[in-house]
Parts: structure tokens; C-alpha cells; sequence
């Protein structure tokens, strides 16, 4: 069977944008490894009208919402290679079943890379934290921290401190410029500038953070900021031109959400930084619906001269 479209990822932008092209009638198929990036966290919070719904529970409802189209094909399975062949697609599993699609809609997300410290993987999504609009309210008015991993960290610092009192942790990284100092200072933030070790409480609760002397600094919640890489390979395998975001690397699309290979869209965290899942499902939407009118108007277009 060839699909008109064939997306691949079944989390926010995934499913976003299969339900718009779903709607229009074409065959749609959607790949989904069911490893979402937000499967940390036990709550999803700021989505209009889900506000504290567990991310599994809102993935599920939006599967049964896309079974409901008897055009749509889901499948949960990994594409492991993508190529074009003439006028389609040829996309591989990882079972090494073969399918083919007018166009691709790529959205198989990215992984966070966890500094390597102890206790943090254990505690990630719950008192080790991302993102403040996504976690802040909950911890908001106890003590929280901010690891310094990259240069935009006392950006974050900063940016906490507006839910409660924060100690920025330097982690044995360079001191900082007078400027970024007088800005933390101006905002109330402690700095702690020796080297972090460990997470001091019984996981994935957090009391405290360890540093190298053995002293444990009392604080209920860490923010992090990490690095990410995508998920899967078929993006390179196509051809599309990925740049270094500020914090990996982003497939670059245009406007209507096109990356640079003909026929191939991206949504959500992998095309875009700042993500999260109101914007990642926004994407997917755009995404669908510019790759449903590309089935329209492509063919209308005057053959050349």
C-alpha cells in the first residue's frame, strides 16, 4: 500500500499533524517507537485544556482519536532508513518491512543528554528539572537550583529565581563576567561556585546538593539545562540540511514547515528550539495541513516550458 503520507514519530507533533491530514480523507500511516521525550514526567502542565493530564494518558487519547479514521494506519514500529525512489518514498523499518509515501512528515523528536552526575537520572522529570512553565508552579516558593551545564545557564538562573529562592550552582565552571554577576545579585540568586558531586535524598525526592567538600546545600528542586540530539537518522539519510541550535541540532524548514529535501516536512523538537508540547503540537498541525496542500497544488503547477 502506498500512503499519501507517511509521518514519522507518534508523540505531540506526530499525532498533531497525522489528525490533520487524517481529516482530509489520504491515506496517512504513523510510526511511533512509543519512547516520547516527556515520558519523565508524571504530569503535563500549561496545554490548553489538559492542564496536569500524565503525557501518556493525553498520547492514548490522541491515538484513539486517529483509529477512529479507517484511513489511518498506526504503527508501532521504528523507521531505521528512508530514501526517495522516483516519486516516493521508500521507508524502512526496523523489522525490515518496507513502506512507501508521496510525503514524509518527520517528527521522531529528540533525547535530553543528561550531564553525568549522579542522582540526576533518577530524579529527571520529577525534582530534576527543564522547565519552569512546565514545572515551576509546582516547586514554586521552595528552594530550588540551577546547574550550570552551558553558557545560557544564568539566563535560567535568572528566570527561576521568579519561583522561589534560588542558588545558582557554577559546578567548578569559570567565574562570571561582572555583569552577569550584578544581575544575579540583583535578583537574589546565591552563586555556589565549587564543584557539584552528588543529589543528597532518597530518589527521586531531592534534598539537597552535594558538593566537593561534602557540604550539602539544602535545596527541593533542580532546573538543568541539556543538550539534545535527535532521535533517529532518517533526516540525514534524506538529505535535509540540520543546523546547530543553541542546544543541538535542528532540521531547518521554511515557513510552511518544509525542510530542505522536496516533499519531507518536520515538526516539533526537532525542527524548532524552545519546544514544548503546546508548541510541538502547534507544529505538527502546520506541518500537516502545508503537507496536505502540497498533495493539491503540486499537481496543478504548469509543466516547464
Amino acid at each position: 500500500m502506498r500512503y499519501d503520507a507517511l509521518v514519522i514519530g507518534g508523540s505531540f507533533a506526530g499525532l498533531s499533524g497525522a489528525l490533520q491530514i487524517a481529516r482530509t480523507g489520504r491515506p496517512v500511516g504513523v510510526l511511533d517507537g512509543g519512547q516520547p521525550r516527556n515520558r519523565f514526567a508524571t504530569e503535563s502542565h500549561g496545554f490548553f485544556g489538559f492542564d496536569g493530564t500524565p503525557p501518556s494518558q493525553m498520547i492514548a487519547a490522541a491515538r484513539a482519536d486517529l483509529a477512529a479514521y479507517p484511513n489511518v494506519t498506526l504503527l508501532d514500529a521504528l523507521a531505521t532508513d528512508a530514501r526517495r525512489d522516483a516519486d516516493a518514498f521508500i521507508v524502512t523499518l526496523s523489522s525490515g518491512q518496507q513502506l512507501e509515501a508521496g510525503k514524509l512528515l518527520l517528527a521522531f523528536g529528540v533525547t535530553d543528554v543528561l550531564p553525568e552526575l549522579p542522582g540526576v537520572r533518577a530524579r529527571w522529570g520529577q525534582t530534576v528539572l527543564p522547565c519552569p512553565y512546565c514545572h515551576g508552579y509546582e516547586v514554586k516558593g521552595r528552594r530550588l537550583g540551577v546547574l550550570h551545564t552551558f553558557p545560557g545557564s544564568s539566563h535560567q538562573a535568572l528566570l527561576i529565581s521568579d519561583w522561589g529562592p534560588t542558588t545558582y550552582f557554577l559546578n567548578g565552571q569559570p567565574t562570571l563576567d561582572r555583569e552577569t554577576i550584578a544581575k544575579l545579585a540583583k535578583r537574589g540568586i546565591t552563586v555556589e561556585a565549587a564543584p557539584v558531586v552528588d543529589l543528597a535524598g532518597e530518589a527521586p525526592q531531592l534534598t539537597g546538593v552535594r558538593l566537593e567538600s561534602g557540604q550539602v546545600t539544602p535545596i527541593d528542586a533542580l532546573f538543568i539545562g541539556t543538550r539534545t540530539r535527535l532521535n533517529s537518522t532518517v533526516a540525514e539519510q534524506l538529505g535535509c540540511a540540520i543546523d546547530d541550535g543553541p542546544v543541538g541540532p535542528v532540521i531547518r524548514t521554511d515557513s510552511n514547515k518544509l525542510t530542505t529535501v522536496p516533499g519531507v516536512y518536520a515538526a516539533g523538537d526537532i525542527a524548532q528550539f524552545g519546544a514544548n508540547a503546546t508548541l510541538a503540537s502547534a507544529a505538527g498541525v502546520f506541518a500537516g495541513v502545508s503537507l496536505h496542500q502540497s498533495l493539491i497544488f503540486e499537481p496543478l503547477q504548469p509543466l516547464p516550458a
